[in-house]
């Protein structure tokens, strides 16, 4: 398995992207290589003791897509940028999965461009986990901000998505599948929400349990994967993140372990679902930790085979 970085994206690149690799190249699996995408000197210059680890090896590439960059112009111009590099052995399939700390627009465009979307997939979107008081356990949410206005059939297709990931990465068997709304009840809701609810009662490709309130989500008792559009998905990401910045400094042992969950660097990166190819997006102020956290993230699907079982959803 070849698992992809591109280690020049981000906001203190390449740094902490380097020492992410070096530190992930120390507990991935065996049979896994880890493929940096980024200017070589700059990469060997930041290795600790110079030396590269074994199972990590450089692309060299000669230009950067910047975060003030127009993507979709600097994808099409910058051929040699790591993520264009990126990419392209992607698709070529020299590199199983990518990643990437830098443009999330760039990011998206290879996808869109280069790996394409799922046959079938009307839109792919982007997935965060959120801790719960349940036993440790994660509810994964989604969009989290790849599409801000959704149709009912976009967001029943995310609950296909949504239901596969949960299962292959989160190891839940049959997850339970809510839509994100003001009310429990069928009628509650607005337009968009009440008509993909729905499409979603009768579906047999997910386990639908209704509606969810924003209260329960941090409970975790009612649902594995929280659907709804990216617009109120990306606000209720920030505002887990918002929790852990506001009470790190203040919380009790006995909630540590849940309030470090909130914390982005525990997950690494929001991956990008119904595309082509295993794609992983982290945060642009991403730790070595994060980057760490990320490659791990994409070497376990790659082994859980996740593409190809929302493959065969679609098909």
């Amino acid at each position: 398995m070849r698992i992809g970085i591109d280690v020049m994206g981000g906001d203190y690149a390449p740094k902490t992207a380097v020492l992410g690799v070096v530190e992930a190249s120390q507990v991935v699996s065996t049979d896994t290589i880890l493929v940096m995408f980024g200017c070589k000197d700059e990469i060997e210059s930041i290795l600790p003791n110079g030396t590269l680890p074994s199972n990590v090896e450089i692309v060299n590439t000669t230009e950067v897509i910047g975060m003030c960059d127009s993507p979709a112009q600097a994808y099409t111009k910058k051929k040699d940028s790591s993520i264009v590099v990126g990419f392209n052995h992607l698709h070529s399939g020299s590199i199983d999965a990518f990643a990437s700390a830098g443009s999330t627009g760039a990011m998206l465009v290879g996808c869109m461009y280069t790996i394409k979307q799922i046959e079938g997939v009307i839109r792919p979107t982007i997935a965060a986990p959120i801790p719960t008081v349940v036993d440790g356990k994660d509810t994964l949410l989604l969009d989290v901000g790849l599409n801000v206005d959704c149709k009912p059939e976009v967001l029943y297709q995310y609950a296909i998505l949504g239901s596969i990931y949960s299962n292959v990465m989160m190891g839940n068997i049959n997850p339970r599948v809510a839509l994100l709304n003001i009310g429990e009840e069928e009628e509650k809701g607005d337009m968009l929400t009440k008509a993909t609810y729905v499409l979603m009662k009768d579906s047999d490709k997910f386990n639908f349990v209704g509606n969810l309130e924003a209260n329960h989500v941090l409970e975790g008792s009612k649902a594995d994967v929280l659907v709804c559009d990216g617009f109120i998905g990306n606000a209720v990401l920030k505002m887990a993140e918002g929790f852990y910045a506001a009470l790190k400094d203040s919380v009790s042992d006995d909630k540590l372990n849940f309030y470090e969950r909130l914390n982005y660097e525990a997950h690494g990166g929001t991956p990008v679902l119904g595309v082509n190819s295993v794609v992983i997006i982290g945060h642009g102020r991403s730790s070595a930790r994060a980057i760490s956290k990320m490659l791990l993230q994409a070497e376990k699907a790659v082994k859980g085979d996740l593409i190809q079982k929302i493959k065969e959803a679609f098909c």
